[in-house]
């Protein structure tokens, strides 16, 4: 592993670019027909464990909240990455690329930036209100 990172060598970005494919392809994988039952359970399982707001190291903590998710989420790929056989797996990277490439042609990247700016700033906002709700009803 190289020193500073996972891949020192890429810029936020492309890192970001990067995991944005990994999430298109486990979300074709969870779509594909030949995907076993128990992988489609595994992703569901990962995915709503993120959004649940009851979670085994509450994410308001700072660092140590947003590291189970991280590892729940890592830990979810490489089951996935693990049992999916390999042809399921080609085959799904391959329709992300195809995605991709389309998403590219579709959108303005100046309103998709907006966009996804306003998602995030609306996700962070509505977790700081739930966990400054959910603290202030556990210590009353």
């Amino acid at each position: 592993m190289a020193k500073g990172g996972l891949n020192s060598g890429m810029n936020w970005n492309e890192q970001a670019q990067r995991l944005q494919k990994e999430a298109h392809v486990f979300y074709f994988v969870f779509k594909h027909r030949r995907t076993r039952w128990y992988i489609r359970w595994i992703a569901a399982c990962a995915v709503a464990y993120l959004f649940s707001p009851v979670q085994l190291i509450p994410s308001f903590i700072p660092v140590i909240g947003l590291l189970d998710d991280w590892f729940v989420l890592f830990a979810g790929a490489k089951v996935i990455r693990r049992f999916t056989p390999p042809d399921v797996l080609r085959e799904c990277y391959e329709l992300a690329d195809a995605a991709e490439a389309r998403r590219k042609e579709e959108v303005s990247s100046r309103i998709f930036r907006f966009a996804v700016l306003l998602t995030a700033a609306s996700w962070l906002l509505a977790a700081v209100v739930a966990s400054a709700l959910l603290a202030a009803y556990l210590y009353r």
